[in-house]
């Protein structure tokens, strides 16, 4: 955990979260800047700057949590999920997590 990360401090329940899905390896929460009229958040909970060093182990656990949120919210239908690795696509907090979005059309290619 890192004390600055702003994650890691949502996960660990210092800062406040609309948390709407948690287990002992991930945390969903509702993007406080939503895109989508569904935009959750889901972390892994242990610090992992971005995908590019995921552990292996996480790999399934973040899945699990992806798809759970996804069933819970009623969008298993139709969905997005993304995540950006470093500042030049988009990474602006440096813990992994990925944006689960729903609600809307999206386009292609995004961005």
């Amino acid at each position: 955990m890192s004390e600055q990360c702003i994650f890691c401090n949502i996960a660990q329940g210092s800062i406040p979260a609309q948390v709407i899905y948690q287990d002992e390896a991930a945390i969903a929460f509702r993007d406080i800047n939503p895109q989508a009229p569904v935009h959750v958040l889901v972390i892994p909970r242990l610090h992992v700057p971005s995908i590019a060093e995921l552990p292996d182990q996480l790999c399934h656990p973040l899945l699990h949590a992806i798809n759970a949120v996804v069933r819970q919210e009623g969008i298993a239908a139709s969905y997005r999920v993304v995540t950006n690795v470093g500042p030049a696509a988009g990474q602006s907090v440096f813990h992994l997590h990925f944006h689960v979005l729903s609600g809307r059309t999206f386009s292609w290619p995004p961005g």
